[in-house]
């Protein structure tokens, strides 16, 4: 995984993108006077369909399930989501999200756009980002947060499904907070990317997540650094996987895990999980 200050390049567009899915989905949580949160916003849209869950107290919670196969080669999705000042949003997904090649061969692009305004906290939490054989998807998360909003935020990315090869992953994350840039890093996985399975990167390991927590307190007592899985230096045997939550410089922890399998990632980033408090 390495920083990107650059844009991540989008791929090209074709008189054949005319033939994919365009569809954005769009959520606001607003607090109302009572310190409820309510959803005057909640737009599914194509392969997006939106659903409300038993909340716990202020908080709203939404379910994203989906209605299609998606993304396929082509297609143009986005995902947009605000929390407004004092809300409280907790996102969250039926299913594994798998990227799929389309009939043109033309890759697909999937955006998240999150923003969390003053004393707001949104948790984006979705299950995995299956990359199947023959795909090839853009993705991009990008987050503003004001100065006190907090934020929990997963990403788990797994190559290929069981017995087949990867497809091609291009994903990028941006952090801003009170418009300064909290975190900024590009990845890419699969054909055509240079040495992304070698000892360097991610060698055997079919599964890569992190866990990002950005909360106030943070400022007075930053997470402490730790190793996870095999990195700990647990029992020798089968790979639990490996991983590191490192402060970032800022009010926040990263951590970042790689796992032969979906299961032992998920483990990973919950057990960081624990170790950040992010209550």
């Amino acid at each position: 995984m390495t920083a990107a200050p650059t844009t991540l390049a989008r791929p090209p567009r074709t008189p054949a993108s005319t033939a994919g899915l365009h569809a954005t989905a769009r959520i606001t949580a607003r607090a109302d006077a009572h310190g409820i949160t309510r959803l005057p916003v909640l737009d599914g849209a194509g392969p997006f369909a939106l659903r409300r869950i038993g909340g716990h107290g202020p908080q709203a919670r939404i379910c994203v399930v989906g209605a299609m196969s998606a993304p396929l080669g082509g297609d143009r999705l986005a995902i947009d989501a605000t929390a407004e000042s004092g809300a409280a949003l907790h996102l969250t997904a039926a299913a594994a999200t798998v990227a799929l090649p389309g009939r043109t061969g033309e890759a697909a692009t999937y955006d998240v756009r999150l923003t969390v305004g003053d004393g707001a906290r949104l948790d984006w939490l979705p299950e995995p980002l299956i990359s199947a054989e023959g795909s090839d998807l853009w993705m991009t998360t990008t987050v503003e947060l004001a100065p006190t909003a907090r934020l929990v935020l997963r990403e788990e990315q797994v190559l290929g499904r069981t017995g087949e090869h990867t497809g091609t992953l291009h994903s990028r994350l941006t952090v801003r907070r009170a418009g300064r840039t909290l975190l900024d890093q590009e990845t890419a996985y699969g054909p055509g990317v240079p040495g992304w399975d070698t000892s360097a990167v991610l060698d055997a390991q079919r599964a890569v997540g992190q866990l990002l927590v950005v909360q106030p307190e943070f400022d007075e007592h930053p997470a402490a650094v730790q190793l996870l899985g095999d990195a700990a230096g647990g029992p020798t045997g089968e790979s639990a996987g490996q991983g590191v939550l490192a402060p970032l410089a800022g009010p926040a922890a990263l951590v970042t895990a790689v796992a032969p399998d979906a299961l032992r990632l998920r483990r990973l980033l919950d057990d960081a999980a624990r170790y950040t408090a992010a209550g």
